[in-house]
């Protein structure tokens, strides 16, 4: 683990690779799981705000799933989450050429709203704990993502290098330089 401010990273992230592979995972991770993608409060009242907007884009089981349990549900932790279509896949979750997409994010693809997606997915596979003190960062590595370990290998790039416009979305792009140094610091002591 390394700390950076308040916040403390899995040397996963600095050293493990990944790089999304949708043609061999098909998006699995918007439709496979126990419970929705982790929201924010302030994401649930843009999701509320964005709902109209978006609704062209849902496929009609979403639309539904949303209308009856709302933009946002609590899972068996107490936790905010995505709406889940009859508990299986996220109710956002829209399907183009086989490979299930955002349509929160095609929404905004099409510069029809400013939200992207929810940060939890564009953070992913990174997840993010909140704590008193200290805000944690962990590499989640779901066995459905082996396509994109294996194409970040292949293209040697790092998780936090995947992720560069996520982590500055997250957390500024002076957060997103301290990670680069400490993995280019981490990888001169391992030469």
């Amino acid at each position: 683990m390394i700390q950076i401010d308040d916040k403390i990273l899995s040397l996963d992230i600095l050293q493990k690779h990944f790089c999304c592979d949708l043609p061999k995972c098909l998006g699995a991770c918007c439709v496979h799981g126990q419970s929705g993608a982790p929201l924010e409060n302030d994401e649930v009242l843009i999701l509320e705000d964005i709902l109209n907007t978006i609704t062209p884009y849902l496929k009609p089981e979403g639309f539904k799933a949303i209308k009856t349990q709302g933009v946002a549900t609590i899972d068996t932790d107490g936790d905010l989450g995505t709406t889940l279509i009859d508990g299986k896949e996220c109710a956002y979750s829209i399907s183009e050429n086989g490979i299930s997409i955002c349509a929160i994010e095609k929404a905004w693809f099409d510069k029809k709203i400013d939200f992207r997606k929810p940060i939890s997915c564009h953070l992913y596979p990174i997840r993010v704990k909140k704590f008193p003190d200290f805000i944690g960062l962990n590499y989640d590595q779901w066995n459905i993502c082996e396509p994109a370990r294996k194409l970040g290998l292949s293209n040697n790039l790092p998780v936090y290098k995947c992720l560069e416009d996520a982590i500055t979305r997250a957390f500024g792009k002076e957060f997103y330089n301290q990670i680069e140094e400490a993995a280019d610091i981490l990888e001169s002591e391992n030469s």
